[in-house]
């Protein structure tokens, strides 16, 4: 079992539940409510504060806020949540707010995570796992966000919009509208640029799926069809090609229109 270390400048309050092997840097404070899953690392002048849970071996570096109050004019004080998973990287200066009853009341953060510094998850946001969010990412409130998806440095995303699984942003992207799973967005505003098959094929993503998702990329963007239309021609791939049924599934939920 590996020791608990807190710097003896760190302010930890005694009813926070601090796991085995958790370390926190010096000028650091952890709140009452807080939760820290053991082998987690906390850097120096970080505060986590809030009912706050966070899981186990993740690695928060210095000068990071975790579970402060939503940046939300309707927040009254009601006790909503902040949950981390396992195994995050988390990086100077990043902010994560907690939810709001207006949404779940849980802004989510899964596992394995890669947030560089000074990104911004904003309340109620709903981030899934194995996902990089470069350098001033940013999430406005009630964003969700896809396993592995790749946010660009300095990608700013609208309140309420969806990032699709495996899709990727380029460098200061500004997201209004969802991002489909599997594609490439860029721009300013983020219009869609083909499939992102470089982060497929890393991820091994057969030649076969790749091709079947180009061929529904040029369904959804090239083909002249409506929507509705371009929705119901992908769905029928569905049982030729699973990734085929996990975009339909993603532009039958879409509220706020697609990247074009």
């Amino acid at each position: 079992m590996t020791a608990t270390t807190i710097h003896p400048s760190a302010v930890v309050h005694p009813h926070a539940k601090i796991g085995d092997g958790v370390s926190i840097g010096a000028f650091s404070v952890v709140d009452e409510h807080v939760e820290i899953g053991a082998n987690t690392q906390v850097g120096h002048h970080s505060v986590l504060t809030g009912r706050t849970r966070i899981g186990r071996g993740n690695r928060i570096y210095h000068f990071v806020s975790l579970g402060e109050a939503p940046q939300d004019k309707k927040y009254r004080g009601e006790p909503t949540e902040l949950q981390i998973g396992d195994g995050n990287t988390i990086r100077e200066f990043c902010t994560f707010n907690r939810g709001t009853v207006q949404d779940a009341g849980v802004t989510r953060i899964g596992d394995r995570n890669w947030i560089m510094a000074y990104a911004h998850v904003a309340h109620d946001c709903q981030v899934g796992s194995d996902t990089i969010f470069a350098n001033n990412a940013q999430l406005a409130g009630h964003v969700h966000v896809g396993d592995h998806a790749i946010l660009g440095g300095f990608t700013v995303v609208h309140q309420f919009c969806k990032i699709g699984a495996h899709c990727i942003t380029g460098l200061s992207s500004v997201i209004v509208h969802d991002v489909p799973p599997y594609i490439t967005a860029a721009g300013n505003p983020a219009a869609a640029h083909g499939v992102n098959t470089e982060g497929l094929r890393r991820r091994g993503f057969s030649a076969q799926a790749i091709d079947g998702l180009r061929r529904a990329y040029k369904t959804l963007y090239r083909s002249g069809l409506t929507l509705d239309q371009a929705k119901a021609a992908i769905a029928a791939e569905a049982g030729s090609l699973p990734e085929a049924g996990v975009l339909a599934d993603f532009l039958a939920r879409s509220t706020r229109g697609i990247v074009r």
